[in-house]
């Protein structure tokens, strides 16, 4: 199910190719391209035909109504709250750590310099539809934002069956302090949010995940807009020894491939034994998986099972890929993490499988994928952030600087800027 590659052969396939891998295709963009120019030009009528359309969803009003979102909490079983409230938790008490407050970073008589944080007046969060709900993307989104000062936080969903979102996902927007809900999915959410429609006042920022379509979208509504990132297919890589177990290590291979299809499941492994037995325990555990179909066809066409003679010759290939979810599973995991240089998150010992980050541990979830890890990061309550520097001179501070400032701007040819400061020190 899982092919056996060798490092080249890995680095081939997989490391050359993973810049190749777009989310999206030229047909895609057009026709995304097109529903965007639709909203921004006809508004909520386009909005509502083509959430008709796609969602199969006839309603004049395309918000959530206050009524529904209290119904909702009668729908979501208690123990399901339960775990929202306290994932929750986590996520605020680890994202929390991560505020800063403006400061002064220079300060003399004559000059002044610092930073002023500020945070993005109205976000728009996008939670996918699809084959399930995903509630924790949710909290991932709209906690950090809510930790930031964010005023305004709405969030966009397709509505199933025609009808409305699902109840738990009306939950978790209210545990994660979400002000509004929409029921439209696809591209045109991504529309309506960034160029607002008659309903829809337009966002300052657009975050989450999405299918193609959206991320066509969110390639194409930026600069309008500011987004979080483009997201490719979900992917995990795991680093392990003869140390490991097999069926821990084959369950969270196939718990990456479930997301969908294109999900990219890879193991980098120091024994030949180790490595067979965990690809046989693969094949026996999809056998009892629901979404065993989707796994399936994940493992055998994305999947990589790759024999190295080191640990440290894993971590070159593993920050290459600079994979979405590293693992490391091996004798003193938490000593290999100095060598962690490209990943979105880590996941250290054999009891950490990614499971518990994607739901509850406390870092975000939302991660860069194909290979952008290295230069990018998670999402974070700095997303949510604007910095604005500031500086003050005094006459004597510029005095001083006047040589300097005049001198590089004659060298640049812009005289302009060098008697914008001469004129100052004339008077």
């Amino acid at each position: 199910m899982i092919r056996s590659y060798s490092p080249k052969d890995f680095k081939d396939t997989f490391i050359s190719a993973k810049t190749k891998k777009q989310p999206f295709d030229s047909d895609v963009l057009q026709t995304v391209k097109h529903i965007l120019d639709d909203i921004r030009n006809r508004g909520d009528e386009a909005l509502k035909e083509y959430t008709e359309k796609f969602d199969g969803l006839t309603a004049d009003c395309l918000s959530v109504s206050k009524e529904e979102r209290e119904s909702a909490w009668k729908e979501v079983a208690p123990e399901v709250v339960d775990a929202l409230k306290k994932a929750a938790e986590n996520i605020r008490n680890f994202h929390s750590k991560q505020l800063q407050t403006s400061r002064v970073m220079e300060m003399t008589e004559d000059i002044v310099a610092g930073q002023l944080f500020r945070p993005i007046e109205r976000v728009g969060i996008y939670v996918p539809g699809g084959k399930a709900s995903y509630p924790s993307t949710v909290l991932m989104n709209a906690i950090p934002a809510k930790l930031a000062g964010v005023k305004k936080i709405v969030m966009a969903t397709p509505a199933r069956d025609g009808k409305s979102i699902p109840p738990v996902l009306s939950v978790a927007a209210d545990i994660a302090g979400v002000d509004t809900i929409y029921k439209i999915g696809g591209s045109q959410a991504i529309g309506a949010l960034a160029y607002g429609t008659e309903q829809i006042e337009a966002v300052d920022k657009i975050v989450g995940p999405g299918n193609a379509y959206v991320a066509a979208a969110k390639s194409l509504v930026f600069g309008d807009v500011g987004i979080d990132m483009i997201a490719g297919p979900s992917e995990v890589a795991i680093i392990a020894d003869e140390s490991a177990h097999p069926a821990h290590l084959a369950a969270d291979l196939i718990a990456q491939a479930e997301h969908d299809e294109k999900a990219r499941s890879f193991i980098f492994c120091t024994s030949q034994d180790l490595l067979e037995k965990t690809l046989e325990e693969v094949k026996q555990q999809c056998e009892k998986l629901p979404r065993k179909d989707i796994a399936e066809v994940s493992l055998t066409n994305e999947g990589a099972a790759v024999f190295v003679d080191s640990v440290d010759e894993a971590f070159e290939l593993v920050n290459a890929l600079a994979p979405e979810h590293l693992e490391i599973q091996t004798k003193n995991a938490l000593h290999h993490l100095s060598k962690v240089q490209n990943a979105g998150s880590v996941f250290i010992g054999s009891h950490t499988p990614e499971a518990v980050g994607d739901y509850f541990a406390g870092p975000n979830h939302v991660l860069p994928t194909v290979g952008t890890a290295r230069f990018s990061s998670g999402l974070s309550v700095d997303d949510f952030i604007k910095k604005t520097t500031y500086v003050y001179y005094s006459e004597n501070a510029l005095r001083s600087a006047a040589p300097y400032v005049e001198t590089l701007a004659k060298e640049e040819e812009l005289d302009g800027h060098a008697r914008a400061v001469k004129v100052r020190l004339e008077q």
